[in-house]
Parts: C-alpha cells; structure tokens; sequence
C-alpha cells in the first residue's frame, strides 16, 4: 500500500512545503505561539493516528492526579459540536468526542474539555473556580498556537516515523524533522520482548532528527468489562461474538482477542466512527459484541447493555519508566514555583 502511494510524491512535495513554510512561521516567531507560565504538557505525534494517545494522555494524568489538580483538552474528534465544552461522565460522545469522554468517566476529580482552539480551551479551564495546576493537551504536536512547556512525541514500533513519508505519500503530518520540536520520544506498542539491541537501533536513527530522550513502552490490556464489572474469558467460550473496532490500528487489538482462544466476526469502521442507525440495528443481532474502551463509550446506550463488552489498555515501559516519570514531575515542579 505504501509503496502505491509513493506515485503521490508530487503531492506530498507541495504539502511539505507548506507545512515546512509554516513551521519555519513559527520559528521565527513571524506567527504567535502562547507560552505558559504554569505546567502544559502536550501530547502528539507527526502521523496521522494509531500512535496510542489516549493511553499515553491517561498514563500522565493518572502519574498527577494524585498530588496536582489536573485539566486536559482535546479537539473532540468526531463530535458535533464546535467550540468550548466541558465534559462530564453524562456527556455523549456526539457531543464532546469519544477519547475525552472516556477520559472524564475514568478519571471523575480531573477537568476534561474539549475545544479546537487550544488557547481559548486553555484559558478558559484555568478560569474554573478550581484551578487546574496542569494542564495535558491531548494530539496537539501540530497546533503551534501553542507552546506547551513539555511535549511528548509517540511513534509507533511498526509505523516508525523515521521510516515514513509526509501525505499524501505517507502518513506524516510534517517531515520527520519535526521530531526535533519534541522534549521527549516515545516508542509505543513495541513487542514485551524489543531487545535492548534493538532499542539501541531505534534510538540511533532517531538521533539523527532529534537529540531528546527516547522511551520503549507495550500495551497491556486489562480484563474484559461490562457496566456489571469485569468477566472471564471463559464465559465467551464457544459463544457468537461481533467485535467491533473504530481504530485507527486494530491489529494489536484482534491479536489479544486471538491469544484468548474465541471465535469472533471483525467488523472494521474507521477511526473516531460515528454509528449510524442502520449499523447499530444491525449490530444488535449480535449475541455479544466486544469492543475498545474507545468503542464503548460511543455504543454505550445504544444498544442492549447486557451483550456489550470492552477491554481497557494501559501503557506499559518496558523500562526507564522511572526516569520518564521524574522528567514529568521535575518539569511541574520547576514550573510551577
């Protein structure tokens, strides 16, 4: 596929020019880009999807929330609503977006919002009557309007960006000398078992479009979940199963459901899907259907309860984790004196 795409060269020259044109805007400051005074930590990448924000959004807040009082933003894929909104555990995802609704029933003392223009989300949370301390901005690498005073940048180990080519040629938002913005890499959904050898690789040819510290996490699932709580696997033994993905990269996801022995229909839509009437009639002649958390929370009410399932994934570093995490925190505590 991607060699096919390569014909779009001529294509993907002009986009780069542009975007190479605008950065360089920024840069030199000809355009305006908001500097903090409190902690903004943004979380991005130069693809375009499948790079694990939300988990990696969750992983932050949930390394904060415990000792700082916690906002995040987000443009709210796939809503229909525009402008500032804040979102609370009874928002749907048609109105603010299925990542930051998700955020706002996991995690129910953090501010979740939603609004396309990042300097107006900002200032209005930090208006709240209860201030957030921080700030995370979820998929804001390319919004140069603001200037978040840490970013982490994700590339996924099957899709490295380094390996990768702008649009339309590609999947890049932006060259790969982009990566040089970042104060941080992250290597996401690398197999349990990357050796240390080829950690090395990896960060070599990274080092050649940015000098930041690079990090190798996997994903982890947690237990299958219903609105009743957690189930075993041996319950969907032998059973009807649809799984239903709205993804980005599903792979990851069909391999877990495979490693667990059950038989399953894939049904495939597209990242940030909004269901239509017709396909959730149809779904419900399934006789259980197994989704992302991602999924869930876009289905949730919409079909019957009862035969709705979902599985939770987190970040997982395969090491240096501590590291990582005392970057996060030195930054807040730096910042925020």
């Amino acid at each position: 596929m991607k060699n096919a795409r390569k014909i779009l060269w001529p294509i993907a020259v002009a986009y780069d020019g542009v975007t190479q044109l605008r950065n360089f805007l920024f840069d030199k400051e000809v355009f305006n880009s908001r500097v903090y005074d409190f902690p903004v930590i943004g979380i991005g990448n130069l693809s375009t999807g499948g790079t694990g924000k939300s988990p990696m959004t969750e992983y932050v807040i949930s390394l904060l929330n415990d000792s700082y009082t916690v906002g995040t933003l987000s443009r709210g894929y796939g809503r229909k609503t525009t402008g500032y909104l804040d979102v609370s555990q009874n928002s749907t995802a048609s109105e603010v977006g299925d990542e930051p609704l998700q955020f706002a029933r996991k995690f129910k003392d953090v501010q979740v919002a939603v609004c396309e223009n990042r300097v107006e989300g900002i200032s209005k949370l930090r208006e709240k009557s209860i201030c957030p301390d921080v700030v995370v901005l979820d998929d804001v690498y390319q919004h140069r309007k603001v200037s978040p005073g840490l970013l982490i940048l994700l590339t996924a180990y099957d899709d490295l960006f380094y390996k990768d080519l702008v649009l339309p040629a590609g999947n890049l938002r932006e060259k790969r000398a982009g990566a040089d913005r970042a104060d941080c890499i992250v290597v996401t959904k690398c197999p349990d078992n990357l050796s240390e050898e080829n950690q090395h690789k990896i960060r070599a040819k990274i080092s050649r479009y940015s000098s930041a510290p690079v990090y190798f996490t996997a994903i982890a699932y947690s237990e299958i979940q219903s609105i009743r709580g957690s189930h075993d696997w041996e319950a969907f033994l032998n059973k009807k199963i649809t799984v239903v993905t709205g993804i980005a990269k599903p792979k990851p996801f069909l391999n877990y459901l495979e490693s667990k022995k059950i038989d399953f229909n894939h049904l495939k839509f597209s990242d940030h899907h909004n269901f239509t009437e017709d396909e959730l009639n149809k779904l419900d002649d399934s006789e259980i259907i197994i989704t992302t958390e991602k999924d869930f929370v876009r289905l949730d009410g919409k079909l019957k309860k009862s035969k709705l399932y979902y599985i939770p994934i987190v970040f997982k570093f395969l090491d240096d984790a501590e590291n990582f995490n005392e970057m996060i925190l030195n930054y807040i505590d730096s910042t925020s004196r």
